[in-house]
């Protein structure tokens, strides 16, 4: 059992808050506010209960100072103030004197929201490698820390795990109704179990799909996951992004050989070109040229799917199914949406760029829960627990709040 915020004395307390607004945002204007909403019924908690809080979040990666100005908390602190209809005070550092005087000020009620807290990984990953003495600046800056940000809770960094070995702390409720809702539909899913997955690197998700591909009855691939596949078993994919790697493609291929039987990948796609970004053309895998690329599936792809959707009890999506976010190779994504919109089965949307095409496309009251989490939402399907989690079973608190 984790400790939950509605079980913490809170009354009058300074929070510090980790939230997930890992968002996608383009010239300052945010794309899809989803993460957001859900974040608002523990901030209202708080609130209620006359708590001042202390904002973290990530937003995207930061490899070179110049990430920073595309990776800024501050449009995201205007649309929270927009949605609370209240102030909300943007602190435009991660660290200083300034800092700890504005939160010692605090007075109840009060919002604060730091600046993204991956600016601390320049220049030696402070935020990633869960550095201690970040962790605890940060929680010196506060008397309890709630942790919420469900899609970064399968790594442990100072920011998600770190601050809870210095302060008294618990999963706030967006955490633990997502656990409450991934335990009744994915843990013991009801059978035949389909997962759908795109993304992008398969060294990213390799692990865990081979954790899943026991657990699940069918696995459908699309993205550059099934062109890595397809390249595995030796099909050309002209110029399609997918894993040069040559121990990866061994690995895929021996697991497309052993199950053979679960793994759907497709037979048709809708390809770019790499020299004219006006062409796209229809084609079976056998029509592929060396300038192509995939970047959806077709039609018979697409009738290859549903049979598995079909006779599907539950379903798990992560991704989309092509280059959604370009017109021109939508179709895929919005025809397996519409499928699954008809379905019977329990469907869970996961990841961030699925959820927006949920509800974009406008099937979010279709589906059975959309999740916050992508990554997070896969590790605990796959293995039942979360790296950044595991500090906050209550045993673990216990320590803490007993010294």
């Amino acid at each position: 059992m984790y400790r939950k915020l509605t079980n913490m004395d809170i009354d009058n307390k300074r929070i510090i808050l980790r939230v997930d607004y890992n968002i996608p945002i383009k010239d300052g204007i945010i794309m899809d506010d989803n993460k957001i909403i859900a974040s608002l019924e523990t901030i209202n908690y708080l609130l209620s209960h006359n708590c001042s809080i202390i904002i973290l979040s990530h937003l995207g990666k930061i490899k070179k100072e110049e990430d920073k100005s595309k990776n800024t908390l501050a449009p995201v602190a205007k649309k929270l103030a927009e949605l609370l209809n209240r102030p909300v005070t943007f602190c435009p550092e991660t660290r200083s004197t300034k800092l700890e005087q504005i939160a010692q000020n605090l007075q109840p009620q009060d919002i604060i929201m730091l600046e993204n807290t991956r600016f601390e990984d320049l220049p030696n990953k402070l935020e990633s490698n869960n550095d201690p003495q970040l962790a605890s600046y940060w929680a010196s800056l506060a008397d309890v820390f709630v942790m919420d940000a469900f899609g970064s809770a399968h790594r442990a960094h100072a920011s998600t795990n770190g601050i809870a070995k210095f302060i008294p702390s618990c999963i706030g409720l967006l955490i633990e109704k997502e656990l409450t809702l991934l335990d009744k539909y994915l843990l013991n899913p009801s059978r035949p179990f389909t997962v759908i997955m795109g993304g992008a690197k398969i060294e990213d998700k390799l692990s865990l799909i081979k954790s899943l591909l026991p657990k699940c009855d069918y696995l459908l691939l699309t993205g550059c996951l099934a062109n890595t596949c397809l390249k595995a078993l030796k099909l050309n994919i002209g110029a399609s992004l997918a894993s040069e790697d040559e121990t990866i493609l061994n690995e895929v291929y021996n697991l497309l050989m052993q199950y053979k039987r679960k793994i759907m990948l497709p037979l048709d796609v809708i390809v770019g070109n790499t020299y004219d970004k006006n062409y796209v053309e229809y084609k079976y895998l056998t029509e592929i040229n060396q300038d192509d690329q995939i970047f959806d599936i077709g039609n018979k792809t697409i009738e290859k799917f549903q049979t598995a959707i079909n006779v599907s009890k539950t379903i798990f999506v992560n991704g989309t199914a092509g280059l959604y976010e370009n017109e021109k190779y939508a179709n895929g994504t919005k025809a397996l949406f519409n499928i699954l919109s008809k379905s019977s089965a329990n469907t869970i949307i996961g990841g961030g760029d699925s959820v927006s095409a949920a509800i974009n496309l406008g099937y979010k009251d279709k589906m059975t829960y959309l999740s916050t989490g992508g990554g997070a939402t896969l590790e605990y399907i796959a293995n039942h627990q979360l790296e950044a989690l595991e500090i906050f079973k209550e045993s673990d608190n216990n320590e803490i709040l007993n010294m």
